[in-house]
């Protein structure tokens, strides 16, 4: 049966990412930054937020909601800072998952990844879902989100995760041809390559499990010991496991909650105590990939 699907990846032999340092494992955080770019009709959308927020399950309405706003705007107002402050303090990288429209309406926040060495790669246009986006608008607000990209951080971005995906985004964003690895997807624990779209890609995969926004799932996390409990098995089973690379996602109006932020804290340390990992950007973890492992 022929598929589009690559149901196999590296099987039961998965090649060795040969970590700088001779590290068990590479570790990577994420903090996405969403906040000013979600639905909401002064962007002109025809409904409200109803997605990742304290209130689950809550509904789009037709005009502004109000609570919702305010908890989005929690991100950027609050919670970012206090996640900054614990990644800056221990000297740790993190890779930001920058909504184009979100960074230009707050360039304090630009100005402070910018100042941190972090890496700041596209989460596209706007935070919302493009499962039904006409191909052509997607196309066109990916170029948008490249070109708004450029012109607040200086350079365009390398790394890319539009994270509400339509069936045609990882094509565009092959054909597109700048970015250096695509983070849409969730299938594998070590970067591989996708050749379906007529050059090949390199694929970096996010994580939907080791992510702070099961705090607002109805499976999820109910406070942070068992946040950190799952982070800390994460780490410990890929670390004895050898040659993983494991993927932290973070929001600022989630995980930049005070007791939510004392479980990342406690991770972080963790992690710099276990002296065999490469903690490092996405970025570089992609470059070192392309090296030991080409197309």
């Amino acid at each position: 049966m022929v598929s589009p699907r690559d149901l196999v990846g590296y099987g039961a032999h998965p090649p060795d990412p040969a970590w700088p340092g001779g590290a068990r494992i590479a570790v990577q955080f994420v903090i996405n930054y969403e906040e000013g770019a979600e639905n909401c009709i002064l962007n002109g959308d025809a409904g409200s937020e109803a997605f990742l927020s304290e209130m689950v399950g809550a509904a789009s309405h037709p005009d502004r909601a109000m609570a919702m706003e305010s908890l989005y705007e929690y991100g950027s107002r609050a919670g970012f800072w206090r996640l900054h402050r614990l990644f800056v303090a221990r000297g740790l990288p993190v890779t930001v998952f920058g909504v184009a429209q979100a960074l230009a309406m707050n360039p304090e926040v630009v100005a402070a990844m910018l100042a941190a060495d972090w890496e700041i790669a596209s989460h596209g246009l706007r935070w919302i879902d493009y499962h039904y986006v006409p191909e052509a608008v997607e196309r066109a607000h990916i170029a948008e989100a490249i070109a708004l990209h450029a012109r607040l951080t200086g350079s365009r971005p390398l790394g890319w995760y539009q994270g509400r995906t339509s069936p045609n985004t990882a094509r565009l964003v092959a054909e597109e041809g700048g970015f250096v690895y695509d983070a849409d997807s969730y299938a594998d624990d070590l970067p591989y390559w996708d050749h379906r779209h007529g050059r090949a890609q390199l694929i970096m995969p996010y994580t939907l499990d080791a992510n702070d926004m099961k705090f607002v799932a109805l499976n999820g996390f109910a406070d942070g010991e068992p946040f950190f409990r799952y982070l800390r098995d994460t780490f410990e089973q890929l670390r004895a496991e050898g040659g993983r690379m494991m993927s932290v996602g973070l929001h600022g109006r989630i995980a930049g909650r005070p007791a939510r932020a004392a479980a990342v804290a406690r991770f972080l340390d963790l992690v710099i105590a276990s002296g065999d990992a490469w903690v490092a950007r996405r970025i570089d973890i992609a470059r070192h990939w392309r090296r030991v492992h080409p197309a």
